[in-house]
C-alpha cells in the first residue's frame, strides 16, 4: 500500500498573468460548489481552497497522483477550461515541496508583493473555512498550524515586512509621485472593503485632506467615512461624478468591469485637460484595460503595482536569504512529522471520517 500524498495544485501569479487569473478566480458561491465536486472525489481524503488575486491553490491529501490529476480536472470543469490550456499554468507540487510552499506563501515570500502581511490572514481564512466545512483533517490541520507559527516566527525575526509591501502603500506612494502631495488632489475610494480603508487611511497619513468613498452597499460606505472621517458618496452618483476626483482607488467585488472608456471619456470633459489617476486594486478588475489607452489617464492594476513593489525587493536581499533559512530549517522539522502521519499504517478512521463528509454533502 502506497503512502498518501500531500500536494497543492493550483495557479498563481507566477504561473499565469493577472487576465488569466481574473478568469480563473472562483467567487464565494463557485468557491463552494467547487468544495462540493471536491468533497465528492474518490481518494481525495483532505483539502483547503485558498482563493485571493494572486493565486488559486488546492492543498489536499491524496491517496494517489491519479486523485491529484482528477482535483485538476474538477476545477477545469469548474471554470470551462480545456485541461491542455491549464497544463502550462498549473502549480503542481507533491510531498515536502507542497508544504514549503505553504510556508513561504504565509510568510508573504511567495507574494507578488514581497513581504505583504494580507496573505498571512487570508490563508488563515481558507483555513478556518476547511475546518468548519470538514475537510481538514489530521494532516492539514497540523500542516497549516506549524504553518502558522513558522510565518509568525519569520515575521518577528526578521525585516521581511518592512517597506512599501502593500497594495494601500504602493498604491499611495504612485499617486504622490504622480501628483505630487496628496493633499491638492480629490480622491475617490470605489468600495469599502479592506483594500479601500487601508487605501484610504494610508492617504490620510500622507496629508490627503479631500477623500470621498463610495460603495454599493450604502452602510458599509456610512461605516468607512465614519471611522476614517471623510465623505461618503452613494454608489449610483459615482460614475457621472467621476471628473470630479483626481485619483480614483477602485476595490469593489463586482463580478464585472464598472467603469468603461465611455464613463471616463464623459468625465474627462469637464477636467481641461488634468489627468485622472485609476489604481485598480479589484479582482476580478473594475476598470477596463482599454482606458490605459486614452489621453491624460493613467491606469494601474495588480500587476503593475506589483512591478513597482519589486523595485524594493533588492534592499531586502539579505532579509529575504534569513527568512528562506528559517523556513527551510521548520520545513524539515514538519515534514519528518507528517511524513509519519502518511505512512500506511496511519489511522483509516480520517478516511472513514472523509468519505462520511463527502457522502453527506452529496446527501444534503
Amino acid at each position: 500500500m502506497q503512502p498518501r500524498e500531500v500536494f497543492v495544485v493550483g495557479v498563481t501569479h507566477r504561473t499565469a498573468p493577472l487576465g488569466v487569473r481574473e478568469r480563473l478566480r472562483l467567487s464565494a458561491d463557485a468557491e463552494q460548489a467547487f468544495a462540493t465536486d471536491l468533497a465528492a472525489l474518490h481518494g481525495l481524503v483532505e483539502f483547503a481552497v485558498v482563493n485571493t488575486c494572486n493565486r488559486l491553490e488546492i492543498y489536499g491529501v491524496a491517496e494517489s497522483g491519479a486523485t491529484i490529476d482528477r482535483v485538476a480536472a474538477t476545477f477545469c470543469r469548474r471554470q470551462g477550461l480545456d485541461q491542455g490550456e491549464f497544463a502550462p499554468l498549473r502549480l503542481d507540487l507533491r510531498g515536502k515541496a507542497a508544504t514549503e510552499h505553504l510556508l513561504a506563501v504565509s510568510a508573504g515570500l511567495d507574494s507578488q508583493m514581497l513581504g505583504e502581511n494580507e496573505i498571512f490572514g487570508q490563508v488563515k481564512k481558507a483555513y478556518a473555512v476547511a475546518q468548519e466545512r470538514g475537510s481538514a483533517g489530521a494532516v492539514l490541520n497540523r500542516v497549516f498550524q506549524k504553518t502558522f507559527q513558522a510565518a509568525k516566527h519569520v515575521r518577528t525575526h526578521t525585516a521581511i515586512t518592512s517597506g512599501l509591501v502593500s497594495v494601500a502603500n504602493v498604491a499611495v506612494d504612485l499617486a504622490a509621485k504622480i501628483f505630487g502631495d496628496p493633499a491638492r488632489a480629490n480622491i475617490l475610494l470605489l468600495g469599502a472593503g479592506d483594500i479601500g480603508r487601508k487605501c484610504g487611511r494610508a492617504f490620510l497619513n500622507r496629508g490627503a485632506v479631500s477623500l470621498t468613498v463610495s460603495n454599493r452597499s450604502p452602510e458599509r460606505a456610512l461605516e468607512v467615512a465614519n471611522e476614517l472621517g471623510i465623505r461618503a458618496l452613494p454608489f449610483e452618483h459615482s460614475a457621472a461624478r467621476l471628473g470630479e476626483f483626481d485619483v480614483v482607488v477602485c476595490s469593489t467585488a463586482a463580478p464585472t468591469t464598472l467603469i468603461s472608456p465611455e464613463v471616463v471619456a464623459a468625465a474627462m470633459q469637464g477636467r481641461s485637460s488634468r489627468p485622472i489617476f485609476f489604481i485598480d486594486a479589484a479582482m476580478p478588475r473594475d476598470v477596463e484595460p482599454a482606458v490605459a489607452r486614452m489621453e491624460n489617464v493613467f491606469l494601474y492594476d495588480l500587476d503593475d503595482l506589483a512591478r513597482i513593489a519589486a523595485e524594493n525587493r533588492t534592499a531586502r536581499e539579505a532579509e529575504i536569504a534569513k527568512c528562506e533559512a528559517l523556513l527551510a530549517e521548520r520545513a524539515s522539522a514538519l515534514w519528518a512529522q507528517i511524513e509519519r502521519q502518511l505512512a500506511p499504517a496511519a489511522p483509516v478512521a480520517d478516511r472513514g471520517a472523509r468519505e462520511t463528509f463527502g457522502a453527506a454533502v452529496l446527501a444534503g
